[in-house]
C-alpha cells in the first residue's frame, strides 16, 4: 500500500471544529466540520481527523504534519475569565497597573462616562522585592533575596499558583528576574511563573508588565489544552502506524507563523490570536488570488468576530494589540476581536436597553435552537427564526429547534415592549454595528478609506451580516470564499514557522554605536537560528527578517520599518532612516526628512526567524452551464430581511451547484455545508473563476 503525504489544518472554535487536509502530491484539498466539544476539545479534534481522513480514503499513517489554531486563550481573555493571579515587581512600583496609560476608549468625548476597567491583578495581590537596575542594565542596588523568599512563601501559603514577574529595566539585564524565578522554584515549586525578560525584552514598564501577566494568566489553560490534544493525537496516529515516528504538531501564533506544540506551552501568549491569525492569512491568500489588493477580513465564529486589514495579499502586523481589555505587546497580525459571534447572548441592561454579547452560549449549551439546555436567546436564534439560516446545520447533521428559539426571543420582545420581528432584527442590527465598529478600528482609525476596500467574510457566522456591513460602512463589496467556515483551517496550511526576538536599544541616529547594534542583531539572529534548527529546518532553509522600531526624538511611540541585510554602518543607518521618513509620511501625512533639528531615534531591534513551508494552490472551478434556476435553486422559504417589510418569498441556492460566471440578485439565500450567505434585496452576486461569491450593491462602482 502506497503511503500518501497529507498535511492537516484544524481550527477549534467556540462552536465548531474546522478541518482542511492537503494531499501534498496531488494538491487535493478536502474540508469538513464537526461540533466542538468544550468539555474536552480533544474529542472534537480527533473526530475531525477521523472525518477528513475518511473522506480522502486515507489513514493516520499518511499524515505528515498537523497545524492547529485555537481560541482557548482568546476566549479566556475576551470573557475576562482570569483566575487568581499574583504580580511581583520592583520595590516602589506596586501601583504600575493602576497608573497604566492615559487611554480613553472612543476618544475624549466619552471620557466623562468612562471608568477605568479593573486591573488584571488586584492591588492586594501585588508584592514588591528590593533591588534596582538602571536603564543600561547596571546594578544600582542588589537583589533582595530574603524579601524574595518572603514574597514566594506569601503566595504559596495563600494558594496563588500563577505569577508574573516584571522588574524595572530587566529588558536590559535579566539577572534579577532570573534570581526571583529560582527563589520561586525553590520556595513555591507548584507555581506557574512568567518573567518579562523571557516574554518581552522591551522597555515601557506597564506594557511589559501587562504582557507578562497575560502570558501567565493563559499559561495553565493553554498548557493543559495543548498537552491534552498532543497526547490524543499521538495515540490516534500510533494506532495507524507500524512504527513510532515523531509527527510535527504545530500551533498557530498571533504573528502569522506556527510553533511546535512542545515550545508553545512555554510561550502561550504567542497564541492569544491563534485562530484569528490563521483566518486572516487564509482570507489574504483567497482575496489576493481573486484580484483584490485592499481587503478587510471578517471572521465570524460562535463566540467572537475577528477583523483585520490585508494590503497587497499580506495582513498588517502590529505590536500594539489588545484582546478584550488586555494589551499584549507582542508581534501579531493586526486583528480586532469583538464578542459578537453566533452564540452571543441577547440581554437587557439594567437601564432597559437591548444588548448583544460579549457573553456567549458557545457550543455547550449553545443557542436555544440547539436544544441542549440553553436558556437565553442568541444571534443564531434570531437568524433561524427570521428564516435567514435553515432549520439545521452542517447539511442537516444538526437539526435546530426553531420553536424554542422563537419562544426565547418572544419573551425578550415582551420584556422590551417590541413585536417579535423588531426584536429579532434588532438583535442582528446591534451585532452588525458591533462588527462595523471593529472594522472601523482597523481601517478608518488607521487612516484608510474604508470605501476602497472589499470585505472578505468567512467563519460559520461571518457572512450572515455581510450585506448589512456594506450598507453601514459603504464598502466596495464582499468576497465570500468557497467553504467559508473552513478558511481559518485552510490558513493553517499556508503559514511558515516563525519566531520573533526583540531587544530595546535606544539611541539617536547621529550617535549610533554600529558595533553594538550589529552585536544585538547577530545575537537575536543566533537565537532565531537555534529555534529553527530545533524545529527541524536545515540551515539552507532558514530565512531572517530584520526590523527596527524608529521615531523622531520626543515622540512617544515608534514606527516599525524593515531593515536591510548586511553590515551595520553609516549607509545601513541612512537606509533605515530613509524608509522611516516614508513610512511616517504614509501614516501621518508628514515627515521631517532633511530637517536637521528633528533627529531620528532607534528604539527596538527585531529579528524574525522563518522556516518556510509549501503552500496549497487554489484551482479554478468549472464554468456555469444551463439555467441557474433549474440547476441551483433547491427551495424557497419566507425570510425577513427588514422588520418593516416583513417576510419575503426567497429562493434557496445550493452553492455546490454554482459555476464560474453565474450571476443573480437578492433576495436569495446561498447555502453550503458549513455556512449560509443571506443576500439582501438590492445586492448583486457574481461567481468568479475560483468559486468566490462577489457581492456588490446594485449599481455600485
Amino acid at each position: 500500500m502506497t503511503t500518501r503525504r497529507i498535511r492537516i489544518g484544524i481550527d477549534t472554535g467556540g462552536t465548531f471544529t474546522d478541518v482542511v487536509a492537503l494531499d501534498e502530491d496531488s494538491g487535493e484539498l478536502v474540508t469538513t466540520k464537526t461540533p466542538s466539544t468544550p468539555s474536552n476539545p480533544a474529542d472534537g479534534f480527533i473526530d475531525g481527523m477521523h472525518r477528513v481522513l475518511a473522506l480522502m480514503g486515507a489513514t493516520g499513517a499518511d499524515v505528515t504534519a498537523v497545524s492547529h489554531g485555537t481560541t482557548v486563550a482568546t476566549n479566556q481573555l475576551l470573557e475576562g475569565k482570569v483566575e487568581r493571579l499574583g504580580f511581583i515587581t520592583t520595590e516602589g512600583y506596586e501601583f504600575i497597573l493602576e497608573i497604566a496609560r492615559q487611554a480613553v476608549p472612543d476618544g475624549y468625548g466619552n471620557s466623562y462616562f468612562w471608568v477605568k476597567p479593573p486591573r488584571i491583578v488586584p492591588a492586594d495581590l501585588v508584592k514588591t522585592v528590593g533591588g534596582r537596575l538602571d536603564v543600561t542594565g547596571a546594578e544600582v542596588r542588589p537583589f533582595d533575596e530574603s524579601r524574595a523568599v518572603e514574597v514566594a512563601r506569601w503566595f504559596r501559603d495563600r494558594g496563588i499558583d500563577t505569577l508574573g514577574v516584571c522588574f524595572l529595566h530587566s529588558y536590559a539585564n535579566p539577572e534579577h528576574e532570573l534570581a526571583m524565578r529560582e527563589v520561586l522554584r525553590r520556595e513555591h515549586p507548584d507555581a506557574v511563573v512568567s518573567i518579562s525578560s523571557d516574554v518581552l525584552r522591551e522597555y515601557r514598564e506597564y506594557e511589559r508588565s501587562m504582557t507578562t501577566l497575560v502570558d501567565a494568566a493563559v499559561k495553565p489553560r493553554v498548557a493543559r489544552y495543548v498537552r491534552n490534544i498532543h497526547d490524543r493525537l499521538d495515540q490516534f496516529l500510533d494506532e495507524a502506524r507500524t512504527q513510532r515516528t515523531d509527527l510535527p504538531f504545530y500551533v498557530m501564533k498571533s504573528n502569522g507563523g506556527v510553533l511546535s506544540a512542545d515550545e508553545v506551552v512555554h510561550q502561550p501568549i504567542t497564541t492569544v490570536l491563534s485562530g484569528p491569525a490563521a483566518g486572516a492569512l487564509g482570507a489574504a491568500l483567497v482575496a489576493h488570488k481573486a484580484g483584490f489588493d485592499k481587503v478587510l477580513t471578517c471572521d465570524g465564529g460562535g463566540t467572537s468576530t475577528d477583523v483585520s486589514v490585508v494590503l497587497d495579499g499580506e495582513p498588517t502586523l502590529t505590536t500594539e494589540g489588545n484582546v478584550g481589555a488586555f494589551p499584549s505587546k507582542i508581534p501579531m497580525i493586526d486583528v480586532v476581536t469583538v464578542g459578537a459571534g453566533g452564540g452571543s447572548i441577547a440581554w437587557i441592561s439594567p437601564e432597559g436597553a437591548l444588548k448583544v454579547g460579549p457573553q456567549s452560549a458557545g457550543a455547550d449549551p449553545g443557542p436555544l435552537c440547539y436544544a441542549k439546555g440553553g436558556t437565553q436567546p442568541t444571534i443564531t436564534d434570531a437568524h433561524v427564526t427570521l428564516g435567514r439560516i435553515p432549520p439545521h446545520l452542517l447539511g442537516g447533521e444538526i437539526p435546530l429547534d426553531v420553536e424554542a428559539a422563537r419562544r426565547g426571543i418572544e419573551a425578550l420582545a415582551d420584556d422590551l415592549g417590541l413585536d417579535f420581528e423588531r426584536c429579532a432584527t434588532g438583535i442582528l442590527e446591534i451585532s452588525a454595528w458591533n462588527q462595523a465598529n471593529a472594522l472601523r478600528q482597523v481601517s478608518v482609525k488607521r487612516g484608510l478609506d474604508v470605501r476602497d476596500f472589499m470585505l472578505t467574510t468567512f467563519g460559520g457566522s461571518g457572512s450572515l451580516l455581510a450585506c448589512r456591513l456594506v450598507d453601514i460602512l459603504d464598502l466596495a463589496g464582499v468576497v465570500v470564499p468557497p467553504n467559508p467556515g473552513n478558511v481559518s483551517a485552510f490558513g493553517l496550511l499556508t503559514v511558515d514557522v516563525k519566531n520573533d526576538y526583540v531587544q530595546t536599544h535606544v539611541s539617536r541616529q547621529d550617535s549610533l554605536d554600529h558595533g553594538a547594534i550589529q552585536g544585538i542583531l547577530d545575537a537575536l539572529t543566533d537565537k532565531a537560528r537555534a529555534a529553527l534548527t530545533k524545529e527541524g529546518f536545515a540551515a539552507d532553509e532558514h530565512r531572517f527578517v530584520r526590523t527596527v522600531d524608529v521615531r523622531y526624538v520626543g515622540q512617544a511611540f515608534e514606527v516599525r520599518v524593515p531593515a536591510p541585510e548586511g553590515v551595520v554602518d553609516d549607509a545601513y543607518a541612512a537606509a533605515v532612516a530613509d524608509t522611516f521618513h516614508g513610512e511616517h509620511r504614509q501614516l501621518y501625512g508628514y515627515d521631517f526628512r532633511g530637517d536637521p533639528t528633528q533627529q531620528v531615534e532607534w528604539v527596538n531591534l527585531r529579528v524574525t526567524g522563518i522556516g518556510p513551508i509549501t503552500r496549497p494552490e487554489l484551482h479554478p472551478i468549472a464554468a456555469a452551464e444551463g439555467e441557474l434556476a433549474d440547476r441551483a435553486v433547491t427551495d424557497h422559504r419566507d425570510v425577513c430581511f427588514e422588520a418593516e417589510h416583513g417576510y419575503v418569498r426567497t429562493p434557496v441556492i445550493d452553492r455546490a451547484r454554482l459555476g464560474a460566471g453565474d450571476a443573480f440578485s437578492g433576495p436569495a439565500i446561498v447555502e453550503e455545508f458549513g455556512s449560509t450567505i443571506p443576500v439582501h434585496p438590492g445586492f448583486d452576486v457574481r461567481v468568479d473563476d475560483y468559486g468566490n461569491l462577489v457581492i456588490r450593491k446594485e449599481g455600485s462602482r
